[in-house]
Order: C-alpha cells, then structure tokens, then sequence
C-alpha cells in the first residue's frame, strides 16, 4: 500500500510553525488541540518518525519535523495556488488592509503582489497609518486586517507574528543630556506608542518625555534625530549605525513584536485567504522581512 502524506495535516504543522504550537495552532484553525495532534500523529505514522519534539522549554520540531516543514510550505503554496488557478469558484471581494510605513517596503508588499495576482478579481485596498490609529480602525471595522507593531506583551492568542525586535533609546553623538529637566522626545504622531510606553516610565524612573517633534515616517525621525533635535525610541531594525543607542540611562526597552491580526468573527473569505498567504511565508524556516 502505498502511504500518502494528508494535505490539511501538512497545513496544521505548518500552523503549528507558525504560531507556536499546538493549542495556539488549534485556535487559529478553529479546531481543538486533540483534532490536530492527531493530524500530525497521522503524518508521524505514515514517516515512521517524530515531528515534534515535545521537551518544555525546547526547540518545537525535531530536525525531521524541521525538514518536513521546508517540504510542506512548498507544497501548501502550489496546492493553493492550483486551487486558485483552477477552482471553479474564485475568490472575489475587497479586503481593507491596515500597514504602518515601515512594513510597506518588506515581503508584505510582496505577498500582496503575489496575492493579486493569484486572485484577479480580488481587490486590496491598503491604507499607511500608525499602529494605534490602525487598531482603532480594526476595533471600529474600518478595516479587515492590520499589519502593526504591539508590545511583546499585547501579543493576542489569534496574532499572527511576523516578527520580534527590541527597542532601542537613540540620539545623536553631539547631544548633550540635561538631567535636571524634561527630556526632547521625537515622536511619530500623537497616537505614537513608543511615546505612550515612555511617558508611563514617569512614575517608575522619574524621567520625563516632552515630545518635541512629530513626524510619520522612520526617516523622518532618524534624520531629526541625527540633527540633535532629541532622543527616539527606535526599533534594532531600523537603527543606523552613525547614531549612538543609549544605555543605562534610561528605562529599559520592551520587546515588541510585528503582528497581522484581524477580527476573527468578521473575516471574509479573502482575508482568511490572504492571512493564509502570509502565514504560509511566516511558517516557512527562513525569516520574514518586514521591513
């Protein structure tokens, strides 16, 4: 008899890459944690090996797993791209996308591309915001998905990460310091949450953020931060390296995390579609460029 590998259980172990395990998989399939442990039992019986490593506090596949998982990302994208191309049904509709300016230059971008081009008759319309008002607008159904940056903390059981990053404390090498009184913060608007997170610091540190300038864009901030105008909260991302990054001084920085999330109860068939494209590039070993 000849052994076949199951489809939606190679989708499963990809889910499982792709949000960390099994019960966070299970809620983003909307099935629960034994239906899908099955799905990869099934797999492991049919390779006669283990996928999942099961050691708290290790690394989540074995090196088969590991290697299964390669194979399986490129068999999920020619499996919905035949289906795609060749479904009697294709998939319409218009998806209201959310992107903070940062990720407009990534592999986003590019799977948007790719996205289009699978489904014609589906039309994305992206709109560039800040994190906040983006989830503003997701809690409102202004929009059906947002790509934005949330504190590592504020990550949601059904997020997508795209990708984890710390931040960073920034000035330029000629400013100088003023310890005795409020410290120039260079903001990217006022809905900023780098600016919310450092002016909560007040009551923990004593340090007190007056934001100075407000601008949209990283080169914007970095260019003011440059000309000594005052400190930023940046992401490693995004630091160059002629700026000097502040330690000590200041309250240690978050970790935050780039996240696709939407509203499960109010997703169309093309925004699941689209999530499933972008966690179908997230799941796969190499790391996803945002930005």
């Amino acid at each position: 008899m000849v052994e076949r590998l199951d489809i939606e259980a190679l989708r499963a172990l990809v889910v499982i890459s792709t949000h960390g395990g099994v019960t966070r998989a299970a809620e983003h399939m909307a099935l629960s944690q034994p239906a899908v442990s099955h799905k990869i039992k099934r797999l492991e019986t049919v390779l006669d090996c283990e996928l999942l490593a099961r050691r708290a506090g290790g690394p989540l596949f074995t090196e088969a797993g590991t290697r299964l998982l390669e194979y399986a990302g490129r068999m999920m994208d020619l499996h919905d791209e035949a289906l795609a191309a060749l479904g009697k049904k294709p998939l319409a509709g218009t998806i209201r996308l959310g992107m903070t300016e940062d990720t407009t230059g990534g592999d986003v971008a590019r799977i948007l591309g790719r996205f289009t081009r699978l489904h014609p008759e589906t039309k994305v319309n992206t709109r560039v915001e800040q994190s906040l008002t983006l989830s503003d607008w997701l809690s409102s159904g202004e929009i059906d998905i947002a790509v934005i940056q949330v504190l590592r903390d504020e990550v949601r059981s059904d997020d997508l990460i795209l990708y984890e990053d710390r931040l960073h404390w920034i000035k330029s090498y000629d400013l100088s310091l003023n310890s005795s009184g409020p410290v120039p913060f260079l903001a990217f608007d006022q809905n900023c949450f780098y600016k919310h997170w450092a002016q909560s610091q007040h009551s923990r540190t004593g340090h007190q953020f007056e934001a100075v300038l407000e601008c949209p864009s990283v080169s914007g901030i970095l260019s003011a931060t440059r000309a000594g105008l005052g400190i930023a909260l940046m992401n490693g991302l995004h630091v160059p390296q002629d700026l000097e990054v502040i330690e000590g001084v200041f309250p240690e920085p978050p970790t935050i995390a780039y996240v696709a999330r939407s509203n499960p109860k109010r997703r169309s068939d093309a925004a699941r579609a689209l999530l499933s494209e972008i966690a179908a590039e997230v799941g796969r070993p190499s790391t996803l460029r945002v930005a």
